[in-house]
C-alpha cells in the first residue's frame, strides 16, 4: 500500500529540487545506517544542506525542521545499480532514442556517452520511483575492439542533470563472438587490449610518466583530454577503473593477469564464472559486478552461472557489486525494480541480508565514487524511506530524498494506471 507521508514534504516535490533552507528530520526510523549488519530502531536522521548531520536512537527534532515520520518503517541510502543504461536507451526497437554505442570508426576507448544522457527519460523517472538515486550508465561495443567507451556516473534528480561524473569507468568488453569483424579470437581481444595499453604506457615512460598528467609535469604536453590515449593513460594513472565484460572463467583469469601486468584498477563486469576465481580475484582486489538474477547461460560463455555465485565471492572476500539485473533489456526498463529483486535472491541463496544491501549502496560507491553510500555524518542526503522490505520487489519507496531533496516518484506508469484504471472497474 502507498502511503503519503511526506505532509507538507509535498510542497517542496513539487517545486523540484530547490535549495531547502530548512533542515529535514527523518524519525521513527529503522535505519539502516550500512556502518553496521544491523539496523538503528527508532532513528531520527536530520538532514540539512544536502547532506546527513546525524543518525541517532530516539534523537530530538531542532525547531523549525520539517518532519517525516517514518512510523517503523525502514530507511536506507539511495540505492545504486552498477550497470545500466538509463538515459541512453529509451526504447530499444527505436534506433532514435537509442545513443549507447559508437560507430564511428576511431572513436574507442575515448567515446565520452554522457553529452546524450536524457534526464528526462520515462525510465530514469520510473527507476527513481522504485528508490535509485545514482547509477553507472555504461556505452556498448564501439567500433574499436574491444572497447565501448567512457561510463558515466548519473544521479536521478529531477532538476534537468543528471549527469554526476562522465569518465566513471573505461569499459572494455572481452568474449566469444563479441567482436566478429574486428577480433574474433578472444585471444587477439586480449592483445588489441595489450597493445593499446601497452603503447600509452611506453609514451608515458618516454617522457617519465608526465604525459600522463596532460602536461601536469614539467615535460612536453600530453595527448589532448579526452582522446583515447588520455583516457587510457588515466586508467594507468589509477584515475579511472577499468571495466572489463567478460564472463568465462579463462577470461577472468587473464584479466587478473591483465590487471596485474599493468597495475590498473579492474572490475569484472557480468562475470558468470568469476565465482570460480572467487580466491584470485579476492587476493588481487578486483570487485566483481553480476546480474544477481541470472542462473541460466545465453551463451557459452555462460555455461557456469548460478544463483549462489554472489554469495560465494561475497564469502570469498571479493566486493560484490549489483547491475545489468534481469537481463539486457531490464538494466534500464527495471533498473530499480529489478536490482532490488536481484538483491533479494542473492539474499535468499545464501548471501547475508546486510551484504546484499551493501552491494546496491556502500560497494556501487565503493566502485564510482559519488560519497560512501552510508547513513552517515557528512555524506550526500541520498536516501529513501520504504513502506516494507526493500529486498521484496512489491515493496514500494515512499519518499526519495536526493541531495537532501525530497524528488517526485511520478513517473509514467502510476500515471497510466491513474488515466485507465477506474475505466476498467465496473461503473
Amino acid at each position: 500500500m502507498r502511503t503519503a507521508l511526506l505532509g507538507s514534504v509535498a510542497l517542496a516535490i513539487l517545486s523540484g529540487t530547490a535549495v531547502r533552507a530548512q533542515p529535514i528530520a527523518i524519525v521513527h526510523a529503522k535505519a539502516w545506517t550500512m556502518t553496521a549488519a544491523a539496523p538503528i530502531a527508532d532513528a531520527t536522521i536530520l538532514i540539512d544542506g544536502g547532506r546527513i548531520v546525524s543518525v541517532t536512537p530516539s534523537g530530538a527534532v531542532p525547531q523549525g525542521a520539517e518532519t517525516i515520520d517514518a512510523k517503523g518503517q525502514p530507511v536506507t541510502p539511495g540505492i545504486v545499480n552498477s550497470a545500466t543504461q538509463l538515459g541512453l536507451i529509451e526504447v530499444s526497437s527505436a534506433a532514435g532514442t537509442r545513443d549507447q554505442t559508437s560507430e564511428a570508426h576511431g572513436i574507442g576507448p575515448g567515446f565520452d556517452v554522457s553529452p546524450a544522457l536524457n534526464p528526462n527519460s520515462a525510465l530514469v523517472a520510473l527507476a527513481r520511483a522504485d528508490g535509485l538515486t545514482g547509477a553507472l550508465s555504461y556505452p556498448s561495443k564501439s567500433d574499436e575492439a574491444p572497447f565501448a567507451g567512457q561510463a558515466a556516473l548519473i544521479k536521478l534528480r529531477t532538476d534537468g542533470g543528471i549527469l554526476d561524473r562522465r569518465g566513471a569507468a573505461v569499459v572494455a568488453v572481452i568474449g566469444g563472438n563479441k567482436w566478429p569483424k574486428d577480433a574474433g579470437s578472444r585471444a587477439a581481444q586480449w592483445q588489441l587490449l595489450r597493445r593499446a595499453f601497452g603503447k600509452v604506457a611506453d609514451g608515458r615512460r618516454g617522457d617519465g610518466g608526465k604525459h600522463g598528467d596532460h602536461g601536469h609535469g614539467d615535460g612536453p604536453p600530453g595527448p589532448p583530454p579526452g582522446s583515447d590515449d588520455a583516457v587510457l593513460g588515466d586508467v594507468l594513472g589509477g584515475r579511472t577503473p577499468l571495466a572489463i565484460f567478460t564472463d568465462r572463467e579463462s577470461d577472468i583469469r587473464e584479466a587478473i593477469r591483465f590487471a596485474h601486468d599493468f597495475s590498473v584498477h579492474v572490475v569484472i563486469m557480468g562475470g558468470a564464472e568469476a565465482w570460480r576465481a572467487a580466491a584470485e580475484l579476492a587476493a588481487a582486489h578486483i570487485p566483481v559486478v553480476l546480474d544477481p538474477q541470472a542462473n541460466m547461460p545465453t551463451s557459452f560463455d555462460e555455461l557456469g552461472n548460478r544463483l549462489d555465485a554472489a554469495a560465494i565471492l561475497q564469502k570469498a572476500g571479493v566486493v560484490v557489486a549489483f547491475g545489468m539485473a534481469g537481463g539486457a533489456i531490464e538494466e534500464s526498463y527495471n533498473a530499480g525494480l529489478d536490482l532490488r529483486e536481484g538483491a533479494g535472491l542473492a539474499v535468499a541463496n545464501g548471501m547475508p541480508y546486510s551484504e546484499a544491501l551493501k552491494a546496491i549502496t556502500v560497494n556501487a560507491h565503493s566502485l564510482w565514487g559519488g560519497g560512501d553510500g552510508t547513513l552517515a555524518a557528512g555524506q550526500p542526503a541520498d536516501i529513501v524511506l520504504w513502506d516494507g522490505d526493500p529486498l521484496e520487489p512489491s515493496t514500494n519507496a515512499l519518499t526519495v530524498l536526493i541531495d537532501g531533496q525530497p524528488v517526485s516518484t511520478d513517473n509514467r506508469q502510476r500515471a497510466l494506471e491513474e488515466r485507465y484504471l477506474p475505466l476498467a472497474k465496473p461503473q
